[in-house]
């Protein structure tokens, strides 16, 4: 879609669920229940929310590797990831993926087309965790049976997300099995279809994908991924659960798998900058399962949402200062793909 109907989407769908997410809410008892949250625990929730960053550096790095198969140096992979992760709280249509592959290019001897595999490989990784964890979340005795989000049963979403995302890393594994032969399939699909030079373009970018998902032919890289991964997730479930703490939630410190999880999906919609919107309907819905009324589940989810807001976001323009690009460049990597 062009940037315009991707703004004018994610708007509608932002006014929606901020809509649905504030109905019935005194903006007073909001600003109430921030101003007695405990500050130690919500500082505590705001730091490790933000060390998830430099965690996904340390993943991507394990993942994306130069021509030679060597390591590439930390300070640029974390530029890109600082900006991308901003370019995702002021862009549109999630151009932070597109901006980290383009930064990863810009900076270091990789392909565009093979960081942003990469960046793809990660997020596999990352439904296939986040999945696993909510399932131990529902699992758990203080899950109440048959709870819904929307009317879905939450069992089911996490059944349907497990399959998609199992599917699409058995599909890569039979990608870089073969990469030669699926390569030349491609190549051979796209020349029987398009133009030679379109289609030899897309041959190349097929190479560049294929080259970004060689790290699931490592079994010792492959487990490393994995590893990371799994780290990543528990602090990020425990800057909820410290959140909890800073609110006074009665809720088992297990629900953070689930609230992470639902939060992890209901971001992908189209939204605003930010993922204003989706965030709070969430977060109230889910919080809700556990019997957290309406005006205290939105004081979390402005407090957490904004907290971790900030901090990525000035660290994102610290680094676009340090590499010297300009957010223009970002917005124009993003119409061309890079």
């Amino acid at each position: 879609m062009g940037r315009p109907w991707a703004w004018a989407i994610g708007l509608v769908v932002t006014a929606l669920l901020l809509a649905w997410a504030l109905h019935d809410v005194d903006p007073r008892a909001v600003l109430g229940h921030i101003a007695r949250a405990d500050l130690r625990w919500l500082i505590l929730a705001i730091v490790l929310a933000t060390a998830t960053f430099p965690l996904r550096t340390v993943r991507w790095r394990v993942i994306l590797r130069a021509a030679d198969g060597s390591r590439l140096p930390w300070g640029p992979l974390w530029h890109a990831t600082a900006i991308g992760f901003m370019a995702n709280n002021v862009l549109p249509a999630r151009a932070g993926e597109v901006a980290r592959a383009y930064l990863a290019r810009r900076q270091l001897p990789v392909r565009f087309t093979t960081a942003l595999a990469s960046i793809g490989v990660e997020r596999v990784f990352d439904g296939l965790f986040l999945v696993g964890l909510m399932t131990l979340a529902i699992a758990a005795p203080s899950f109440p049976r048959n709870a819904t989000v929307g009317g879905v049963s939450l069992a089911r979403v996490a059944t349907w997300a497990a399959v998609l995302f199992s599917t699409l890393l058995v599909g890569a594994l039979l990608v870089v099995s073969r990469p030669v032969w699926w390569v030349a399939l491609f190549g051979r699909a796209f020349h029987a279809m398009l133009p030679v030079r379109t289609a030899d373009r897309l041959t190349h970018l097929m190479e560049g994908v294929v080259a970004g998902l060689a790290v699931l032919t490592s079994p010792g890289r492959f487990l490393e991924v994995a590893a990371w991964s799994l780290v990543l997730w528990l602090v990020n479930a425990l800057s909820f659960a410290s959140c909890f703490r800073a609110f006074g939630l009665g809720v088992p410190p297990e629900s953070a798998l689930l609230l992470q999880g639902l939060i992890g999906f209901g971001v992908a919609i189209p939204s605003s900058p930010g993922f204003f919107g989706p965030f709070e309907a969430v977060t109230r819905a889910t919080l809700a399962i556990y019997g957290i009324g309406a005006e205290q589940a939105v004081s979390y989810a402005v407090a957490y949402h904004i907290g971790g807001f900030v901090p990525i976001t000035l660290l994102g323009l610290a680094s676009l200062a340090r590499t010297h690009v300009r957010l223009g460049e970002l917005r124009q990597a993003e119409g061309t793909g890079g």
